[in-house]
């Protein structure tokens, strides 16, 4: 398999980065913008400078907002161009334990019943009260897993998401109010029923080559919703073609770059506003009769009429599926 792990940066290579860069069997992508130093350089890693980035595909690159989380995408394009079967997802601040790595994409894995709606895949690895950023804010004190089928069963995972240790991928409420930190429980892998979702992020992620459409970050949200709205819309496109999303144990541990919590919150206001009804709105919309980037699409023409995205998203959008056919064409 062709392993990829794909980052964003506007430091100098940290110390995970260089882990990471070492990762046998696994090719570092690391992406950068306007505020990365021109003089990034890493042994072991690929680094796309922003005129790198524009020899990348011939339509997204001249869609893409500067300063935004987003740009991650000309590292996908460029990994899937290398012909990736799997994509990872990390950040700079994250330090992978020995170890690292992810459950295989076909098994007998234990799953969660179906149709249970949002479920807070955090308590499952702990008693600690803490949720992950994107969980419906109601939820915050009802929601707790305990419904899992004793029997395994066969499971075709499309995203594996790995926790985090140290500073887990909570949003601004937590911190603000408590920001203590968390070491996750080692428990076996746990993979959702069809129609039970979780938020997931782009800090620990894998994504198998079948999904790798559903990989795009949306321009034109903020940088605290972009992945979180990306998971949301994922799920219900995954479910209607037979793939499932599972979770897993913490592999890195992050030490969190410096953050103002405060700004994050407002941020995150959007997030909070929207994450209950999206897959709602997305299941409503898409139809196995049509393609995955067709499905897609759909999916944020909708978020767009309800006001959830803007129209400038939909242009985005359209370059990233265009630029993603043009790769299929090339390797025919």
């Amino acid at each position: 398999m062709k392993r990829f792990i794909v980052i964003t940066s506007i430091f100098a290579p940290t110390e995970g980065v260089r882990l990471f860069s070492k990762k046998k069997d696994h090719h570092l992508i690391v992406v950068g913008d306007k505020k990365t130093k021109k003089d990034w350089e890493c042994e072991g890693a690929t680094y796309l400078s922003l005129k790198q980035q524009r020899q990348i595909g011939r339509y997204l690159e001249k869609k893409m907002p500067f300063d935004h989380y987003s740009r991650k995408m000309m590292g996908y394009l460029h990994a899937i161009q290398l012909g990736a079967t799997v994509i990872i997802d990390s950040d700079d601040d994250n330090f992978p334990r020995d170890g690292w790595g992810f459950p295989d994409l076909e098994g007998r894995f234990s799953v969660l019943a179906s149709d249970q709606g949002f479920i807070n895949m955090y308590r499952y690895y702990t008693e600690k009260k803490i949720w992950p950023r994107g969980l419906p804010l109601h939820l915050i004190n009802a929601n707790i897993v305990t419904d899992v089928w004793n029997e395994k069963k066969q499971c075709r995972i499309g995203i594996w998401q790995s926790l985090v240790d140290g500073q887990p991928d909570v949003d601004a409420i937590y911190r603000l109010t408590n920001d203590s930190a968390c070491t996750f429980l080692e428990k076996d892998p746990l993979v959702l029923g069809k129609n039970t979702l979780s938020p997931f992020n782009s800090q620990n992620t894998l994504t198998r080559k079948a999904l790798f459409p559903l990989l795009y970050l949306p321009a034109h949200v903020s940088f605290r919703f972009t992945d979180i709205l990306r998971s949301l819309v994922a799920q219900p496109i995954m479910w209607l073609y037979g793939y499932q999303l599972g979770f897993c144990n913490a592999t890195v541990i992050q030490k969190r770059n410096p953050h103002n919590y405060f700004d994050d919150f407002l941020s995150e206001v959007p997030m909070y506003r929207h994450v209950p009804e999206i897959s709602e709105i997305v299941s409503a919309v898409i139809s196995k009769k049509m393609d995955m980037q067709n499905n897609l699409y759909q999916a944020y023409d909708e978020l767009h009429k309800k006001k959830i995205v803007k129209s400038r998203e939909l242009p985005v959008l359209e370059a990233w599926l265009k630029d993603l056919a043009d790769i299929g064409k090339d390797m025919v």
